[in-house]
């Protein structure tokens, strides 16, 4: 049974009465279940003796994002301000309930608590008006200060990423949210108390007359990080700036999931947070994200046997490539653990691609995908991929790249099933066969787009030439003639980790090491001011580009001094 009830900062409405990336939302299923120990022994329980109410500090302004977050007043007039102190009076509030039949099971958190942080100002001064601060860096967390002034006044608070050309704090920010709240003084000593977090480095106050403030100062929050594995290549510089650039973003960046960006979304998806969860296990050494998302995952199947793309939420999407994906990681995870759940993932890889033959496989290639297919993102990096692949309608068409991600999975499948001493899961050389038969172009070497077209896409001969499915050396030595003669910088989120992984695996080392230092790629990240990773090698190369977005912190992964040859054995 769970007591719904109000924690210290429940309001009126918040994020869980919308349907988001973020949390199981909009359904009335919450409450708080807790017992506090003290010494070893359990000192507290929840049960109806304890009081509830809606804590009135917090009024909605606005929704952040794609109904991620609402943008909030904090009234510290506000009644329920204080209630946590000693002596607080909550003799009108009104006792717990229990819930006494609930449709789901209690099982235990098998991640980590978030820790805290607190981060001074770097700079705090006056400018245009208004107090201006820099914390040094993008995090995410929260703003603390304490002011005084008159009741009733209000301070404005702005928050971003980033900075406009005059200087200001960009609180309209290009990843569409807007960072603008109120705090409402009561005319005594006032504590600015968020609700919810954002990521953010800059902060600007407009103070009203008579008002001060002081104590300022960040709270980040984030996974627990401890840095396991030193760089390679530590001879270059500029690697050595990647390697910081990705490492605190995954330090900053990991909360208590994987979350793709902090900002607009907070979502837990698959696809890009396999590569996440990988890079954050070979930095820590701490496995539990990666198990975490699998379990997760295949906890879906209960309502969806293909599995969703974003995890531990509410809102409902498929994307054909992100199951796929999570069949690779299975295999790397106990390529670098040796885990005894190999035998339980390879049962849910296979299920998964029973799953995939049953709906969409046809003469030995997948088609009428009702998923989407988002081979690249954004559209931009796509090179004119000759498919239609638009989100919400069936892409009918056999197409090179989601058969290429398909064709690795079943020979991942294929490993596992060689490692447990299993028979093979399925007989490959027809799949190769047909795959090489429909795509691969042997007069130039390349791979095309779909059996309709002739269009050899940079994109379609990144993801053949990472995942090796290249019918011979020179084919391949051609494909990546290719991609670096067009420029690295046209992969993308996700071309770039497969191609990387190719290059590491092959041991070609001073060509993985020219494509981290493509001027294109994270060098332009960092040239243009970033302190985290941008969702794009450029600010300005998509429409809503977050500057703090986790999927390009892999690099760090190929820089990390570890066996990539192992690890990527069979890739």
């Amino acid at each position: 049974m769970t007591s719904p009830i109000f924690c210290r900062k429940a309001k009126t409405q918040s994020a869980s009465s919308v349907v988001n990336r973020v949390c199981v939302s909009a359904d009335e299923r919450h409450g708080l279940l807790l017992d506090l120990e003290c010494d070893g022994k359990t000192a507290v329980s929840s049960d109806t003796t304890f009081r509830t109410a809606i804590h009135t500090a917090y009024t909605p302004t606005g929704i952040i994002g794609y109904n991620t977050q609402f943008a909030e007043d904090y009234d510290a007039s506000a009644p329920t301000v204080g209630f946590w102190f000693p002596g607080y009076d909550d003799s009108q509030w009104e006792n717990a309930s229990l819930r006494e039949h609930t449709d789901y099971v209690m099982t235990a958190q098998p991640t980590g608590m978030p820790v805290f942080e607190k981060i001074l100002p770097a700079v705090s001064e006056q400018r245009n008006g208004r107090l201006f601060l820099d914390f040094g860096g993008t995090r995410v967390g929260y703003l603390n200060l304490s002011a005084s002034g008159h009741r009733g006044d209000r301070i404005i608070i702005r928050c971003d990423q980033e900075l406009d050309p005059d200087g200001n704090v960009r609180y309209e920010m290009r990843c569409n949210c807007r960072y603008e709240e109120n705090m409402i003084l009561s005319g005594g000593n006032d504590n600015l108390d968020w609700f919810d977090f954002k990521s953010f480095r800059y902060a600007e106050l407009i103070l009203p007359e008579g008002c001060t403030v002081s104590g300022i100062y960040m709270t980040a929050r984030h996974y627990p990080f401890s840095l396991a594995v030193t760089p390679r290549f530590t001879e270059d510089p500029d690697i050595l700036r990647i390697w910081k650039l990705c490492t605190d973003s995954v330090k900053y960046g990991v909360q208590e999931v994987i979350q793709d960006c902090m900002d607009r979304e907070k979502g837990f998806y698959v696809g890009d947070g396999c590569y996440t969860a990988l890079t954050q296990m070979i930095l820590t050494g701490d496995d539990s994200m990666v198990r975490y998302l699998i379990d997760s995952s295949r906890e879906t199947t209960r309502f969806l046997d293909t599995t969703v793309t974003c995890l531990c939420c509410s809102m409902m999407q498929e994307i054909a490539e992100y199951p796929l994906i999570m069949v690779y990681l299975m295999l790397w995870h106990f390529r670098l653990t040796g885990d005894r759940d190999l035998e339980k993932n390879y049962a849910f890889a296979a299920s998964l691609l029973d799953c995939y033959r049953r709906d969409y496989e046809k003469e030995l290639l997948l088609c009428d995908l009702d998923k989407w297919c988002v081979v690249e993102w954004p559209e931009n990096f796509q090179d004119g991929y000759d498919v239609d692949i638009r989100e919400g309608k069936v892409c009918t068409e056999p197409h090179c790249v989601i058969n290429a991600y398909y064709l690795r999975a079943v020979m991942t499948v294929n490993t596992m099933a060689e490692i447990l001493g299993k028979p093979l899961y399925r007989d490959t050389d027809s799949l190769k066969n047909h795959f090489a038969a429909a795509f691969y172009d042997p007069e130039r070497r390349l791979f095309t787009d779909s059996l309709k077209s002739s269009h050899c896409s940079y994109v379609a001969n990144a993801f053949c030439f990472g995942l090796g499915l290249a019918p011979d050396r020179a084919s391949e030595e051609n494909i990546l003639a290719m991609l670096e003669d067009r420029g690295f910088e046209n992969l993308h989120l996700f071309s770039a980790f497969p191609v990387m992984m190719r290059l590491a695996a092959t041991g070609r080392n001073e060509t993985l090491k020219r494509l981290l230092t493509n001027p294109g790629m994270w060098l332009r990240m960092l040239g243009e001011g970033a302190t985290t990773t941008f969702e794009a090698w450029s600010k300005e190369l998509k429409w809503n580009t977050s500057l703090f977005h986790l999927t390009f912190s892999y690099a760090a992964l190929f820089i990390a001094g570890i066996d990539h040859k192992a690890l990527f054995e069979s890739f």
